[in-house]
């Protein structure tokens, strides 16, 4: 089968949702498959780029290339969906959050554009429609689908998304530092935790690792722990390679992992895997959906000082923190991600 893997682009800005990409095409290729990712630079501003983007989309034609005919295409974010073609599927990473759960928030700029409103309510009948139409709709996560049913009325499977090379990670120690992996950005809410390492007494570290979206906002951060007094409390990693990624979840102590209503974040199961516990928020949404607080992680309000109570903790009682991870890797285990099961669902025609 000749399967097209729709997903967006954003030049120098990769994560999650591109390591997600490559893993499905090559579990595609390894069930014997032609796969191939089809990528549409997406920029969401100004407004008139973002329509442009919208109706560039519903006239692509991806029926054939080359005398070669696609037999299915799987959609992961918008607006890949919005390409016409009779045999799509959906694996939904998240919709343009910025007209739906962030459309009240501080975190969307489409709701200070001068016709914002009028475009969110564009892309919400567009994806209503598109979604509506295709043949499998499912997501990533329990709260990617608690938004398609509450902002689109439509109803979705769960598939999860294993992490990859799931064998290599590993347990070696709960050492003397908390590793919070993930792209520095403000939806992360890194910030949080800097504000939090002031009300720590104890001497915690916490290891960043992960890209800047923007330089700037990396400096930011910087210059806000000197501000505090707590930049001996941090250590910034930036990019780093996947053996050093198994080596920290193997080392550290506990992870941390604070976004804003997350779809699903890779973290929560990788550090499942190598048996740590998680601290997360309460709002954290997809990167919560496997704690259980103090069975399995920690889950506490989005404030600093709640954070650094649960920080301290963790600090002063390395017994309970090894009994959380232990917890954390018989949970995972329960979960089942399995890519037999994945390519099952959304090669169904």
């Amino acid at each position: 089968m000749n399967v097209l893997i729709l997903n967006t682009q954003v030049p120098f800005c990769y994560g999650g949702a591109e390591v997600l990409a490559e893993d499905l095409q090559a579990q595609l290729r390894e069930a014997g498959h032609r796969a191939e990712i089809l990528t549409l630079p997406f920029k969401w501003y100004p407004q008139q780029t973002l329509a442009n983007t919208i109706l560039a989309s519903k006239l692509m034609d991806v029926s054939n290339f080359n005398g070669v005919n696609i037999d299915k295409v799987i959609a992961l974010k918008f607006p890949m969906w919005l390409i016409p073609h009779p045999e799509m599927s959906l694996w939904i990473l998240h919709q343009h959050r910025a007209a739906y759960d962030l459309w009240d928030s501080s975190l969307s700029d489409l709701a200070g554009m001068p016709d914002g409103r009028a475009l969110r309510d564009m892309i919400r009948r567009e994806d209503t429609a598109a979604i509506n139409a295709c043949k499998g709709v499912f997501t990533i996560s329990r709260n990617v689908t608690g938004r398609l049913k509450q902002y689109n009325n439509i109803a979705s499977e769960v598939l999860y998304p294993p992490p990859r090379s799931m064998e290599l990670f590993r347990v070696d120690s709960y050492g003397d530092f908390f590793f919070f992996p993930s792209r520095i950005t403000p939806i992360k809410r890194q910030e949080l935790v800097i504000e939090a390492l002031v009300h720590v007494p104890e001497p915690v570290r916490v290891v960043f690792a992960g890209e800047a979206d923007s330089p700037h906002y990396l400096e930011k951060l910087k210059k806000r722990a000197d501000e505090l007094g707590v930049s001996g409390k941090v250590e910034w990693r930036g990019r780093i390679s996947e053996q050093e990624k198994f080596d920290l979840y193997a080392r550290a102590l506990m992870v941390i992992f604070t976004p804003v209503d997350e779809d699903y974040g890779y973290v929560t199961p990788e550090a499942m895997l190598s048996s740590k516990a998680v601290l997360t928020l309460e709002d954290a949404g997809g990167a919560a959906e496997f704690v259980q607080h103090e069975k399995n992680g920690l889950l506490v309000q989005a404030d600093p000082r709640a954070m650094a109570l649960a920080i301290s903790r963790a600090w002063n009682d390395r017994a309970e923190a090894e009994r959380l991870g232990a917890a954390a890797r018989e949970r995972i285990d329960t979960i089942d991600l399995s890519w037999e099961k994945i390519l099952e669902n959304l090669l169904r025609i």
